[in-house]
């Protein structure tokens, strides 16, 4: 129990602060009803799969996990992801390839890829969450408009939109009403009422008048998912086969890398807030468990929900309690409140997913981005949100990773500096028929060709080189062979090599690689003045 440990480490388990945190995780487990039933419906499946996934993963990660305020759940990124898993595989898919996803987390953990993961370019994090948020308003126009569409399941994003153009016409009069109204509520109830959660005020406004009114033309809950049971899940397990496995691998392997990607932001911006500090391959460790906990009880995907994290940290949140008392407020309200969720109707559960895909989106950081970023920065964030709209996160995540990575060699490269040094007739004694060539930053891959081209082009009259390292920071694979090669095409035009001043971990991977018997006396000399030309 790494979280718990480390809150009762620190003494925030000490009495004084029960109160705060049960406040926090009473008001958190409010605002997490919605949101889990909307991210459930989303993803294509019934709406308590959404509260058995926030109460049992949120208990999970608080316990297991690496940060101390963490709370868990299903969470918008992983809409897009699981309704197509469950459109491909139906539910029983979903559920093995998420127990799939918390053992691939387990090992991410075992093998300490926590602080990896956090070293992916920011401008990919922000082009895939607003892709996907733009994704998630797209979808949930069907719901908030009361639209009949007979878009197939693997259309494309362009195909949707088409769509819904040619359908929005013929949309539902009193559900389009329904929705605004909704809108109306989640933007200026929090500027009235900050006490009470906007989304909760939706939920119980609409279901009130839906209950009153009796609209038939607005689709409910319970017209279409049927009324939502008050008893818990029984355990569920999954149908392990090979074949299921290599069908699903694939399909695991994202939930995992998003899972991980979503949960250490979530538990960085909880850092930024408390001043704490997360243990990131135990937070994938925390999440992994969860993922491997919640589909054995009909739960789906879920990850640190950083929307809930963040709310429980402004209501006073600072130990693991909040998470756990979280997780009793859902299973209250799913014991006496679930015939309830019935009347509430579509349209307003579509209207909070807009406001999601709005924060998802961050359109202010998104233009600061592209307002004030290098273009390499700009190139890369343009590319991962077309990407992600237009083929899927994976294809758009690891073209913009590899466009950084490009990017980031191409000005490493520029680091990269080989010229004559005028200044070493100060130290030593150089004759007419030697030069002296200073490499400077770092000797890799990307800037193998322009160093041996640099090096390459000698006068003829030349009979010695001169190596200065000092400035030399790091030396590749490349960089190394790159100048075995060089040194041997001065030895065939008889020219001696002299290496000096070199770092002590370059020497030694010069030593291994053989390249010390290429030189004069067979080593590395301390200093250019201990050369005897």
């Amino acid at each position: 129990m790494i979280a718990i440990v480390e809150a009762y480490k620190a003494g925030l388990l000490n009495k004084k602060y029960w109160l705060q945190n049960i406040i926090a995780g009473s008001l958190v487990g409010v605002v997490a009803l919605p949101l889990a039933m909307a991210f459930a419906i989303a993803s294509g499946v019934k709406p308590e799969q959404g509260i058995y996934t926030a109460i049992i993963a949120a208990v999970v990660v608080g316990l297991f996990g690496g940060s101390r305020v963490q709370i868990a759940g299903p969470t918008g990124a992983f809409v897009v992801i699981l309704a197509g898993i469950v459109a491909r595989h139906g539910i029983e898919g979903l559920q093995l390839a998420t127990l799939m996803a918390g053992i691939i987390l387990l090992l991410m953990s075992y093998f300490r890829l926590g602080s990896t993961i956090k070293f992916i370019p920011y401008p990919v994090v922000v082009g895939f969450t607003s892709g996907i948020g733009v994704i998630i308003f797209i979808n949930e126009w069907r719901d908030f408009f009361g639209l009949t569409l007979d878009t197939p399941i693997n259309a494309t994003f362009f195909q949707k939109i088409f769509g819904l153009i040619q359908a929005v016409p013929h949309l539902d009069f009193v559900t389009t009403i329904f929705g605004l109204s909704s809108l109306a509520i989640l933007f200026f109830v929090p500027k009235l009422i900050r006490s009470i959660p906007a989304p909760i005020v939706a939920l119980v406004l609409a279901a009130l008048a839906q209950n009153y009114f009796e609209f038939d033309t607005v689709a409910t809950i319970g017209s279409v998912y049927g009324e939502i049971s008050s008893t818990l899940p029984n355990f569920i397990m999954p149908n392990i086969t090979l074949s299921n496995v290599e069908l699903l691998l694939n399909d695991a392997l994202i939930i995992a890398f998003l899972c991980a990607i979503e949960s250490l932001l979530s538990a960085s911006a909880a850092d930024l807030m408390c001043g704490t500090r997360h243990k990131p391959n135990a937070e994938l460790f925390g999440q992994g468990l969860a993922n491997i906990f919640v589909p054995l009880f009909g739960g789906i995907a879920a990850t640190g929900a950083i929307a809930r994290t963040v709310a429980g940290i402004r209501y006073g949140a600072n130990s693991p309690l909040v998470s756990i008392i979280h997780s009793i407020t859902l299973f209250l309200i799913i014991i006496f409140l679930a015939p309830y969720a019935a009347y509430i109707p579509l349209t307003t559960l579509a209207a909070i997913l807009f406001i999601v895909a709005l924060n998802m989106s961050d359109i202010p950081e998104f233009t600061h981005i592209v307002k004030n970023a290098p273009r390499s920065d700009v190139l890369v964030l343009i590319t991962t949100f077309i990407l992600t709209i237009a083929t899927n996160l994976v294809t758009a995540v690891a073209v913009g990773v590899i466009l950084a990575t490009l990017l980031f060699v191409s000005r490493m490269q520029e680091l990269t500096k080989v010229r004559h040094d005028p200044e070493v007739s100060k130290i030593a004694s150089i004759p007419k028929d030697c030069i002296v060539f200073n490499i400077e930053g770092p000797f890799f891959f990307g800037a193998a060709e322009e160093v041996e081209h640099a090096l390459s082009s000698l006068h003829m009259d030349v009979k010695q080189v001169v190596f200065r390292l000092h400035n030399l920071s790091m030396i590749d694979m490349t960089g190394l062979e790159t100048l075995n090669k060089v040194i041997e095409e001065y030895s065939r035009r008889h020219v001696k090599v002299y290496i000096c001043e070199a770092h002590k971990s370059i020497i030694a991977k010069m030593e291994k690689i053989g390249l010390t018997k290429l030189i004069v006396e067979n080593k590395v000399f301390q200093s250019i003045s201990e050369i005897k030309f």
